[in-house]
């Protein structure tokens, strides 16, 4: 009998290799089905407990995420986290453990659960400072996941503040017109939204996606993701044509990429909806958002802000169409979720509990 059997350790590393080829060119189910494989060889050859099998977990936390299996991504990273914090101090380990950590940060981030994803933040990002230094790629990531974190939580000035470091330090070693400073530029003009600075933001949104358009192709998805925050940044401005060409553009490419029940679907449907009902093209507004709603009560739980301002924008368009009742028990489920995750005084829950209170005497 000729030919050799592979030795199974190597066999993982070359799985684990090429798990990270297929997630950069976006190919999820191939990239998630070679990591299984690899994570499957490593627990044999290591045992659970195994560095190299906190790596593997924490790239398909990374790509159940990407597929909007939060659930099954905090159960990988926290798997990954745990094994991580048993081993003791070294230079590989230290730097994938702070990779691990800022992981389930941002899929806490992403579930809406702000106070862990900040205490996840808090143990990272001194160490990496420490450890790694204030310009590593690694200890710039956690900066941009914390600024992110900021922006939800109404933190902007924080926010800008780490933004533009970090820009700083990717404009030094890598230029300005590279994909990972075009990352920062798409961030910064969605802060600039959130702080309803929207001809200041729209700058940023387009040399992010001139950037990125450049370095990655018009198809890739942060190229197409760029253009859709374009167009909430027009929309919020008036120029509603060439946002409501971008938001449309943008979900039927989301579609072909991930599926239609991907949230990236989900945020430019309801973003879309937004400016329909502006128009009073209600029908197709109501639409988007039942759908919107859908995806992300799927992705994120009802008890999650983002699916509450849905249903608040939801319950405004179903109010102006005459069914105050159907409005009043959207808007009753929203505000307790409002309260409890932005608090009484966010913009948004004071918005919703305005809502409620006008259309309350009319369904009494």
């Amino acid at each position: 009998m000729n030919g050799t059997v592979e030795d199974p350790l190597d066999e993982a590393v070359a799985l684990h290799a090429q798990a990270l080829g297929l997630q950069e060119r976006h190919r999820r189910v191939e990239a998630e089905a070679a990591a299984r494989r690899a994570l499957a060889l490593f627990e044999i050859h290591g045992g659970p407990h195994d560095p190299d099998v906190a790596n593997v977990a924490n790239l398909l936390a990374a790509l159940r995420a990407d597929a909007d299996d939060l659930g099954e991504a905090e159960v990988l990273a926290r798997w990954a986290v745990a094994i991580m914090a048993a081993l003791p101090a070294g230079d590989d380990v230290d730097r994938l453990r702070i990779q691990c950590v800022r992981s389930l940060a941002t899929i806490l981030r992403r579930r809406g659960r702000h106070a862990e994803a900040a205490q996840c933040f808090a143990q990272a990002l001194p160490s990496a400072r420490q450890v790694l230094g204030p310009e590593d790629p690694d200890t710039t990531a956690i900066e941009n996941e914390l600024a992110i974190l900021c922006k939800y939580t109404g933190r902007f000035d924080e926010a800008e503040g780490l933004y533009r470091h970090v820009l700083a330090v990717i404009e030094a070693h890598e230029g300005p017109d590279s994909a990972p400073a075009a990352a920062i530029y798409h961030n910064l003009a969605g802060l600039e939204h959130a702080r309803g600075r929207y001809a200041e933001g729209e700058p940023w949104a387009r040399r992010s996606v001139r950037v990125h358009a450049a370095t990655l192709g018009t198809d890739h998805p942060d190229t197409l993701a760029d253009e859709a925050q374009l167009g909430s940044l027009l929309a919020a401005q008036g120029k509603d044509e060439e946002a409501e060409a971008l938001f449309r553009e943008a979900i039927s490419r989301f579609e072909e990429l991930w599926g239609p029940d991907h949230y990236e679907v989900a945020v430019n449907a309801g973003n879309l909806a937004v400016l329909l009902a502006q128009r009073d093209e209600t029908a197709e507004a109501e639409s988007l958002y039942r759908r919107a709603l859908h995806i992300k009560t799927k992705v994120l739980g009802p008890d999650n802000a983002e699916v509450a301002t849905l249903a608040n924008n939801l319950a405004v368009l179903l109010a102006d169409t005459g069914r105050d009742h159907e409005a009043a028990a959207l808007l009753a489920q929203a505000l307790p979720v409002l309260e409890a995750t932005l608090g009484p005084h966010d913009p948004t829950t004071e918005a919703c509990a305005a809502n409620l209170a006008d259309i309350h005497p009319r369904t009494a």
